[in-house]
């Protein structure tokens, strides 16, 4: 039923000390592609901490916490490009075990790509240092295999997060020009700062194929900096939410939703010229452990209600559900024996 596309990362994770976020000129919370001058990161965060080794990639993440929800298995479909290597497998079998059906396009020069996921003040902030390496290497090729097309067709919702606008844009166009044309629903993530400002031009040479837009309140923030839509010292996020809703779109069958969400404030939701506020669950500071995946999880627990059908409202609970049990675990790591009860 649905499709997703991203970059698949195994994620190097590690609690640290800020001296370490200094060093590489990272900031706290914040999510950006490695560098050369990142290069020796990773084997100094392997060598110097206990570190965990978990399946990653936003899209696949969301994707995964979706099938945990899901009733059934393989209701999802997932592309990327990895390395032919130990890391691959990895991922494949986590995604594979969680009900996610792979579509991996496999390259035989690079690595399966890595995430350096640095946690910092108790689990608060999480630095994310990207190596993208074979993820980088999508090819148009892999989506035009008459087996793949077949796949991508046969779909009614479409999840492509924003980091893969670095790696080939192309390929968010054909799959947003489909849904377009057939009525299907699209959506996207804004994910980083960085890609809103450095990734400008990309992002809105398909912004207007977007039905459903999500991203954390950072994010939106630098959006409404770089479109003009507010100033710095003047931001209402409200109203910067319900301005993206009436940017240009090309289906005009539905208007845009913009979903904002805010940590521990209310998740922000504008639509049909209303904004809606969320409260979300609060979560006790001892239990607390790790906020890398929360927006993924998110997203996950939003996309497993839509594709049943289930009023939105019960989409956004579940999205906030999901986020309140990852960030009480290691990295996007799936719990067990917990399974989704609607509150």
């Amino acid at each position: 039923m649905l499709v997703g596309v991203c970059n698949p990362l195994l994620d190097i994770s590690a609690s640290v000390d800020e001296a370490l976020l200094k060093k590489y000129a990272l900031k706290p919370n914040d999510a950006i592609l490695a560098d050369e001058s990142h290069r020796p990161l990773y084997e100094e965060l392997v060598a110097n901490h206990t570190v965990e080794y978990i399946a990653g990639g936003s899209g696949q993440n969301t994707l995964r916490i979706a099938q945990w929800i899901l009733p059934e298995r393989n209701i999802t479909s997932f592309l990327g490009c990895v390395g032919n290597d130990i890391f691959s497998k990895t991922l494949e079998e986590k995604a594979r075990e969680a009900g996610v059906h792979v579509v991996y396009e496999y390259s035989e020069k690079d690595a399966t790509g890595t995430c350096a996921v640095l946690i910092t003040d108790g689990g608060k902030q999480r630095s994310l240092c990207a190596n993208l390496a074979a993820a980088n290497h999508f090819s148009t090729a892999h989506i035009e295999k008459p087996q793949h097309k077949d796949l991508i067709h046969s779909a009614d919702f479409y999840y492509i997060t924003g980091f893969f606008l670095t790696v080939n844009v192309d390929v968010i166009l054909t799959i947003a020009k489909h849904a377009c044309e057939k009525n299907k629903l699209f959506m996207m993530n804004l994910n980083a700062p960085f890609l809103v400002q450095f990734f400008k031009e990309k992002m809105m040479s398909v912004f207007g194929y977007i039905d459903i837009l999500f991203g954390n309140d950072t994010e939106f923030e630098t959006f409404a900096l770089e479109h003009k839509l507010a100033e710095k010292d003047n931001m209402d996020m409200k109203r910067v939410a319900l301005d993206i809703t009436q940017m240009p779109k090309f289906n005009t069958n539905r208007q845009r939703i913009v979903i904002v969400t805010q940590g521990e404030k209310p998740v922000l939701v504008a639509h049909d010229g209303i904004v809606t506020e969320f409260p979300v669950i609060e979560v006790p500071k001892e239990k607390l452990v790790d906020t890398n995946g929360a927006g993924d999880a998110f997203v996950g627990g939003f996309i497993a209600q839509l594709l049943q059908g289930k009023p939105f409202e019960s989409c956004i609970k579940c999205g906030i559900w999901a986020a309140t049990h990852i960030i009480q675990m290691y990295g996007c790591t799936i719990p067990e024996n917990v399974k989704y009860e609607e509150w």
